[in-house]
């Protein structure tokens, strides 16, 4: 087995920990360069998963402060997963753990309670090995899990692929003709949602809250124009690509309640977009 066989599940965990693919990047790097050091690995994947975990929770607990000075709400970093980047997503759990509405979700977690989530629900990591990952005692971990679950107890239901596709296709036509009462139709009555410039374009600096709200909002934005917009697997499901000038300009993802959209997330900061293609649909 080589770094690079691992490569890609090892990426998927740290993007998950730390919602930025450049910092999982940063993250993997310095795992190799520990592995090219160490000698008597038995089980390279694991050695190199605990190494990832544990590199993630320093940056967690740095990256927090730096979120707390960030102008405007901040959003996790959008990735197309159709190449399988960030590893395989063979279950429903691997896939709904990309979501840029579950990575949000994540924030309310300390990084020891999100690491032992996520190892635990999106990689189903025995109990053995989540605690060598996070150096505590199988029960301390079950402790973590337990409580990252009640914080995030509201979270909303998973929602299928091709109902997630069905729901942005009917968006993605009310917008485009500006239907404002279908649009509003559309949304629940407590519909948010966030956007993020990183303080460098254009973006709400607060959520939009209300269905009424969100809609004019999502209509302002349309009538300012746009080149192109392509349906792309961003974060293991369909997301909206505006694209300007043959660079993409914002990434929006639903977060769907039933057959309607209770949330929105809007990612328009330049830095979080310029690895993103074009003319990758789904």
């Amino acid at each position: 087995m080589t770094f690079e066989d691992v490569r890609p599940g090892l990426l998927g965990l740290a993007y998950r920990l730390l919602g930025s693919r450049a910092e999982a990047e940063d993250v993997l790097q310095e795992a190799w360069l520990r592995r090219s050091a160490a000698t008597g690995v038995l089980d390279e994947a694991a050695w190199l998963r605990t190494v990832v975990t544990r590199l993630c929770l320093d940056e967690l607990r740095s990256a927090r402060r730096r979120r707390e000075a960030y102008v405007g709400p901040w959003l996790p970093e959008p990735v197309q997963t159709a190449d399988g980047a960030l590893g395989p997503l063979e279950t429903a759990e691997l896939r709904d753990s990309l979501a840029l509405g579950c990575l949000v979700l994540l924030e309310r977690l300390t990084p020891a309670e999100r690491a032992a989530f996520v190892l635990r629900e999106a990689f189903a990591l025995p109990w053995e090995e989540v605690a060598t990952c996070l150096d505590r005692t199988a029960a301390s971990c079950r402790q973590l899990h337990v409580r990252a679950r009640g914080k995030l107890a509201d979270a909303p239901a998973p929602t299928p692929v091709a109902a997630r596709r069905t729901l942005l296709d009917r968006f993605l036509l009310l917008v485009a003709t500006a239907d404002l009462a279908g649009l509003t139709a559309l949304l629940t009555d407590d519909a948010v949602l966030v956007s993020d410039g990183g303080g460098v374009v254009s973006a709400a600096r607060r959520p939009v809250v209300g269905a009424d709200r969100v809609a004019r909002f999502l209509l302002g934005i349309a009538a300012k124009g746009t080149d192109d917009v392509e349906v792309a697997e961003v974060n293991g499901g369909p997301a909206l690509l505006l694209v300007q000038g043959g660079a993409v300009t914002h990434v929006v993802e639903l977060v769907p309640d039933g057959d309607r959209v209770r949330g929105l997330s809007l990612v328009a900061a330049p830095a979080k977009l310029a690895g993103l293609g074009v003319a990758a649909s789904c």
